[in-house]
């Protein structure tokens, strides 16, 4: 007799969520001993990277679905040692933006690259194959949670 679907899904997010926090121990840890970093700068530089005539703090935040309060720690440190700096909205000196400088942006570009590798070694069980089909499997339950908002 098969188990009730309620409990293979159960049974689904259970892995899902232990993959997940495995894979994310590791890529902390190799962060911090090859970096000297932390997942959420790299991730506060890849928002970053991606909008490169910056953002408001309090699209970072959003952007990050994090709170301005945990941004802004980051931010001041990656300030601190030359990877962002904060400039003024073209068209409203009041208002001011974060942006990438170009060592940040050189920085980001070792990361990454670094990162990437590491996902590519951590999840090599995997052909490409099966990485898409995963992935596109996960996209739709992301897909239908989002309809049902």
């Amino acid at each position: 007799m098969s188990r009730p679907v309620s409990k293979a899904r159960l049974s689904l997010w259970l892995r899902l969520l232990k993959s997940t926090r495995q894979i994310e121990t590791e890529l902390r840890d190799r962060m911090r001993r090859e970096f000297a970093t932390t997942l959420p700068r790299f991730d506060v530089m890849a928002a970053l990277d991606r909008h490169k005539d910056g953002l408001k703090m309090s699209a970072l935040s959003q952007e990050l679905m994090v709170s301005n309060g945990n941004v802004t720690g980051i931010i001041d440190w990656l300030v601190r040692h030359g990877l962002v700096e904060r400039v003024a909205k073209p068209g409203d000196k009041r208002v001011s933006l974060v942006r990438l400088t170009e060592a940040g942006r050189a920085e980001f570009a070792r990361q990454a690259a670094a990162h990437e590798g590491w996902v590519n070694e951590l999840l090599a069980g995997f052909d490409g194959t099966e990485a898409d089909q995963l992935n596109t499997c996960l996209e739709r339950a992301v897909t239908g949670m989002e309809d049902e908002t």
